[in-house]
């Protein structure tokens, strides 16, 4: 099968193209097309010679994803559904901010991590995606903007959809050096959030990458015991190894970090634990930012239910009063599929019971 062109890094595309007998400049030429000029087909790339066409036709794909199914939302959040060429389904999501269009992107079919309030571990990982078909994740919305003809374009990036990033971490290196690249669609790094649940390996990892793209940690609860009861990953990288990991990180970038955490009514939004959350952060409270997120119910996760208003107000007034910088996030789509991997495991369970 075609890899997705996609895929390669521009140093990447270059080393491939000497190793075939080609000239340097025709990567800068190729990345400009794929990137810029936005072709659909290699053949629109209409100042590359035949002979380079005919090889690219020959070794690559432009397209490893179909659209399924295309959900709008009256707040103007668009999710995707797509078809991998294996069968495999995957989401992605379009947000419109104040500050621009942000999409959020799937790193791997399905998730092992587990978290039992969430709607990606229904379905466990099947496989991790390819560097190139996480591009292709972006390709694809830009296209869909391009086609819009209001001459928007993607200006933020967050990897916080089915899978947990740093499971699939050299695929997530590389997707994150194409959208980053200056000769691309040069995405600034700072407007790149990844999200992990926690995999504090791989956080030292991340630290020495010398990026500045933006850390999310999804906490949920404040000590080892709750944390073990909502996120199994707890079990392998319980707060005293995350948060030395965090640590290093803070000091290493001396970058800020968002703390997600999601409220479920009774379970982690008691007073109790927002006073907890504010004590485990409050030596980074300078770098430290919670993000308070209303929990979007799932069908298969009826023992969780949303906090309520005044709930979510105390919390958050809670955390304000001990010196924690904290937000509640703006919700999208809640007219449509609005938990991360509810559109998929849907389509799934469709297609197994017919």
């Amino acid at each position: 099968m075609k890899q997705s062109i996609y895929g390669l890094t521009f140093d990447q595309l270059t080393e491939w193209l000497l190793e075939h007998g080609q000239k340097k400049f025709r990567a800068q030429q190729v990345w400009d097309w794929l990137y810029k000029k936005r072709v659909r087909q290699f053949s629109d790339m209409n100042n590359v010679n035949k002979e380079t066409i005919q090889l690219f036709e020959d070794n690559f794909t432009l397209s490893t994803l179909d659209i399924e199914i295309k959900q709008e939302s009256k707040d103007g959040t668009t999710k995707f559904l797509f078809k991998l060429t294996d069968g495999n389904l995957i989401e992605t999501v379009l947000m419109r901010h104040h500050y621009g269009l942000s999409v959020c992107v799937t790193t791997q079919v399905g998730c092992n991590i587990g978290c039992s309030f969430c709607a990606s571990g229904l379905l466990t990982k099947n496989r991790d995606l390819t560097s190139g078909e996480i591009v292709e994740q972006i390709m694809h919305v830009q296209h869909h903007l391009d086609d819009a003809g209001n001459g928007e374009r993607v200006s933020h990036i967050v990897v916080m959809g089915i899978g947990e990033p740093f499971d699939n971490y050299d695929n997530l290196m590389a997707f994150l050096r194409v959208v980053n690249s200056q000769q691309g669609l040069a995405i600034g790094a700072r407007h790149i959030t990844v999200s992990t649940s926690g995999l504090a390996n791989k956080i030292y990892d991340f630290a020495d990458e010398d990026l500045q793209v933006n850390l999310a940690i999804s906490l949920h609860a404040p000590n080892d015991e709750l944390r073990t009861r909502v996120m199994k990953i707890n079990k392998a990288f319980p707060l005293d190894k995350l948060m030395p990991a965090i640590d290093y990180y803070l000091e290493k970038t001396n970058r800020r970090i968002t703390f997600e955490y999601i409220l479920l009514r009774d379970v982690n939004d008691h007073k109790e634990e927002a006073k907890q959350l504010a004590k485990l952060l409050y030596n980074k409270r300078h770098l430290a930012y919670v993000n308070l997120i209303p929990y979007n119910p799932v069908d298969e996760h009826n023992q969780y239910q949303r906090s309520t208003p005044e709930d979510i107000m105390e919390f958050y007034d809670t955390l304000k009063k001990n010196g924690i910088n904290c937000v509640v996030r703006q919700e999208h789509g809640t007219d449509i599929d609005a938990a991360c991997g509810q559109l998929r495991s849907k389509q799934v369970k469709k297609a197994k019971s017919s």
